[in-house]
């Protein structure tokens, strides 16, 4: 446990895990802000009065999340103070670029903290972040591997792991384009590790010419890291989620890259694809969503083995249990020599 002093007002770094009526306060303190605990943050820089938790701020890697502050205590320096701990502990923590996602009503408070908008779905939630010219500088570093053409496209993949579907949406994509820009998802959330999936990836395209690879960045969103606590309802959570993720790719990506259109594979089985599919539709193409151009959405049929679609998903179910020659079926050569490696 750290202190940090102030005249009345101590300031802590709890684990909430190992302290449940601290937990039980900041639980009650979320409650009176219409807030949730959310399930990823364990770590909270808390405001205490006579051993009461007055105000809060959680920290999930470089995200902050859950900010609370008691009725009483709004509207005096305790605000700006509790983020100005929360921002120096994370900086301890090695996170020098915040984020943050809050309700639109709550964007001046934040913008007086040093936050800085990126994209806002309306009525909904903003993404912040700490500095001003962070997405700027990150499209500024895309430019540089800009390509000449008319037609550009896009393809952001999970590859968990790279299979022969994801080999023919490449292969697809590539012929129809002058070039194709490729975003691996870059976390550890997958069962196999962002590097793996990176080189498997590369290894399974090399006989495409007019194609970059990149690690996707913090700026391609990734639904785990994505708030719940302030959205009730799961349809909203959906739509504010998917919002933001489409929104600076349309508003900042796609401008830096010059792309036109973006790929995917049609989803047969998961609902959650299905409607991020869909709603490409919305935030990508459609003129009311953004001011920015519209990217076409290109969605390809998803190609079979023995009539069984080909999925990440199915290769996964195969190698636990165990029916490695129907694994073998459904990777390139590539894959199935990384995955022999790794069964031994």
């Amino acid at each position: 446990m750290s202190y940090f002093s102030d005249t009345a007002i101590d300031y802590l770094v709890v684990n909430i895990t190992d302290m449940p009526n601290d937990c039980q306060q900041i639980k009650q303190l979320l409650k009176l802000a219409n807030l949730d605990l959310d399930p990823n943050v364990t770590c909270f820089i808390v405001a205490k009065s006579d051993d009461k938790i007055i105000a809060c701020a959680g920290i999930d890697r470089n995200i902050i999340k859950c900010v609370a502050i008691h009725p009483d205590y709004q509207g005096n320096q305790l605000n700006l103070t509790l983020i100005d701990k929360t921002i120096k502990y994370a900086y301890e923590k090695g996170y020098f670029h915040l984020f943050l996602y809050t309700k639109p009503e709550n964007q001046p408070f934040f913008k007086g903290c040093g936050f800085y908008p990126i994209v806002e779905v309306p009525n909904l939630v903003v993404l912040m972040e700490n500095t001003p010219v962070g997405i700027k500088q990150y499209c500024k570093q895309l430019a540089l591997q800009r390509q000449p053409g008319a037609k550009i496209g896009s393809i952001v993949m999970n590859a968990n792991p790279f299979t022969k579907g994801h080999q023919y949406l490449i292969n697809y994509a590539a012929s129809q384009c002058d070039w194709l820009h490729l975003f691996v998802v870059n976390e550890d959330a997958s069962q196999f590790s962002f590097d793996d999936r990176l080189k498997l990836v590369k290894a399974g395209t090399t006989s495409v010419h007019n194609l970059t690879i990149y690690p996707s960045s913090s700026y391609i969103i990734s639904k785990a890291t994505f708030p719940t606590y302030f959205l009730k309802e799961a349809a909203k959570l959906d739509q504010a989620y998917m919002g933001i993720d489409l929104l600076i790719f349309r508003n900042y990506i796609a401008p830096a890259l010059h792309i036109t259109h973006r790929f995917v594979g049609s989803e047969p089985f998961s609902d959650v694809t299905r409607a991020y599919n869909d709603s490409m539709r919305y935030w990508l193409q459609d003129e009311k969503a953004s001011c920015y151009p519209a990217i076409e959405l290109v969605e390809i049929e998803r190609i079979k083995e023995d009539e069984m679609i080909i999925s990440a998903s199915l290769v996964r179910k195969y190698l636990a249990q165990k029916e490695y020659e129907k694994v073998k079926q459904l990777v390139p050569p590539s894959t199935w020599d990384y995955l022999q490696k790794a069964l031994h």
